[in-house]
């Protein structure tokens, strides 16, 4: 059973996406309090795990062809569509009165928007076209303005702006390297593989690409001074890493190194604080 609620609020990504808001927290000159900061983060982790569950009402055939994904409540018949409508909506009901609490309109207006986003375009768009994760990394850069703006700060300024794009630029890499590992599945289930074509990987120039605009997008949060001269060795020494690591196609510590990145940042955010 609690293994089930995990798959099915994807809780793994969904405290992920929280902690992506709390940067966005930590990252305005009030330094959001302790309170704000979890309040902040529970908000947007209820937000995202409600939009996985609802996701995968809408995606429940689609994840029963595929091996990553058949093992997931619905497709199982573990629960049915009603029961995680029910769950994914009260998750989301709660992260919006919560986000509201702490944060007055913006926040939950965000959220709503960008859940919207994801459902709305993102979910029947990415059976049509390869391109569809373009438009649906724009909701993944959401959580840290909401963060930001939980703290009363404008969604217009370009600190958080600057980290917003950098967390837009960070979801391509990390969703090829992932559809490279699982591109048998994408094609079982007809989904459209991200273009020029998965069989590249990260040998493609496109992908080196992306990973040099992430690597630039990080080094300029010190260089902005967005985050303390302290941590500049460490970005510096991170941007080398993921550059080393995608010059020599390793794809496994790559993607683990990725799937970091979001965590690294609030993390040394914090430090400073």
């Amino acid at each position: 059973m609690i293994r089930g609620a995990g798959r099915l609020l994807r809780l793994r990504l969904a405290m992920l996406n929280g902690i992506a808001a709390a940067a966005g927290c930590l990252l305005a000159p009030e330094r959001g309090e302790n309170h704000l900061l979890a309040a902040t983060w529970g908000g947007v982790a209820l937000l995202a795990a409600g939009g996985s569950a609802l996701n995968q009402v809408i995606e429940r055939e689609l994840d029963g062809l595929m091996e990553r994904t058949r093992h997931r409540p619905l497709p199982k018949g573990d629960l049915s569509p009603l029961a995680a409508t029910a769950v994914g909506g009260l998750c989301i009901a709660a992260g919006l009165l919560l986000l509201g609490w702490v944060g007055g309109l913006l926040p939950p207006f965000l959220g709503a928007g960008a859940l919207a986003w994801y459902l709305g375009v993102y979910t029947p768009l990415k059976r049509r076209t390869s391109l569809a994760l373009l438009a649906g990394a724009v909701s993944g850069a959401i959580p840290p303005v909401i963060g930001w703006a939980v703290t009363g700060g404008s969604p217009a300024d370009y600190r958080i702006v600057l980290l917003a794009g950098l967390l837009y630029l960070w979801q391509i890499p990390h969703f090829w390297l992932l559809q490279c590992r699982h591109a048998e599945d994408y094609r079982r289930a007809g989904i459209p593989l991200f273009a020029p074509g998965v069989t590249a990987g990260a040998r493609s120039p496109v992908f080196g690409v992306w990973i040099g605009a992430l690597v630039a997008g990080a080094l300029l949060l010190p260089a902005f001074g967005i985050v303390g001269s302290g941590a500049t060795p460490f970005f510096l020494a991170f941007s080398l890493l993921l550059a080393l690591l995608a010059a020599s196609r390793a794809d496994a510590p790559l993607f683990s190194s990725l799937s970091l990145f979001p965590l690294l940042i609030a993390l040394a955010l914090f430090i400073q604080r």
